[in-house]
């Protein structure tokens, strides 16, 4: 037996309802997707800290996660994971003619631009949207990201970076007007369409929002904990002067550390 049938003889057993785990049991689609959107979000966390072994372990919870939902469809008839794995296989090698068949790309951009076109050609004759595939799990700002690329997929999009520029500026016009009525409903509309201009703006610049976001994150943690790290006293005593300053320091440290 490889490790692959262990495994799935393992989940069949946890299944099993003549002795398995009363918690894996009473488990469904629904009740299992937060923990393999959890189990996505420690891998991207293990390659983040580049701790290989880590990476490993995550790995091995993404699968069981895999491998849980298709035993739960092979147990109501709807497939099995020989079909995920087979349809998967046949996935790749119709979306890699130049691998698998006789055409050509030039470098990673003509095979990005080669994958999205063949995707667009699937959800063709399927007569599907080219929305219709865009996960509504997603973190929001990647998926307003992988919107926006549909939507420039077939030419919806700001022809330059100056004129997603000026949206961004004209979107924070209209939260100022929101702003200044009182608007609630309407400032939580103008503060949703701020936050897609912004992330077209970081789309037209080349830049991947959800990473450059998360590093900003990670910037403020750390200064934040270098703040509180050089004061004499908890920080909620002190005042917003005495704050700033402290961050003002936080941020230089930072900067003598990355020049070095």
């Amino acid at each position: 037996m490889n490790q692959i049938e262990k495994l799935l003889e393992v989940m069949a057993k946890l299944r099993d309802p003549a002795g398995g785990c009363p918690w894996d049991l009473e488990q469904d689609y629904t009740t299992i997707a937060p923990h393999t959107i959890e189990e996505a979000y420690e891998v991207a966390d293990a390659i983040e800290r580049d701790d290989r072994r880590a990476l490993c372990d995550e790995l091995g919870d993404l699968l069981f996660q895999v491998v849980f939902h298709a035993q739960l469809a092979s147990e109501e008839g709807a497939f099995s994971f020989d079909d995920v794995v087979r349809r998967l296989n046949d996935k790749m090698i119709r979306r890699h003619p130049h691998v698998f068949a006789d055409a050509c790309v030039s470098d990673s951009q003509a095979q990005t631009e080669a994958w999205e076109q063949q995707k667009a050609a699937e959800r063709r004759a399927t007569g599907a949207s080219v929305m219709d595939d865009v996960p509504r799990s997603l973190p929001a700002l990647r998926r307003a990201d992988k919107i926006a690329k549909r939507a420039a997929s077939v030419g919806f999009d700001w022809p330059d970076v100056t004129t997603v520029r000026a949206k961004v500026d004209e979107e924070l016009g209209e939260l100022d007007e929101a702003i200044a009525a009182g608007d609630q409903p309407g400032m939580e509309w103008e503060i949703g369409d701020l936050l897609c201009a912004v992330a077209n703006l970081g789309r037209h610049l080349g830049v991947d929002n959800e990473t450059v976001l998360q590093q900003s994150n990670n910037r403020f943690i750390s200064r934040f904990r270098h703040m509180e790290e050089n004061s004499s006293d908890h920080l909620s005593g002190f005042d917003l002067e005495q704050l700033e300053r402290l961050w003002q320091k936080a941020k230089l440290a930072e900067k003598a550390q990355t020049s070095r």
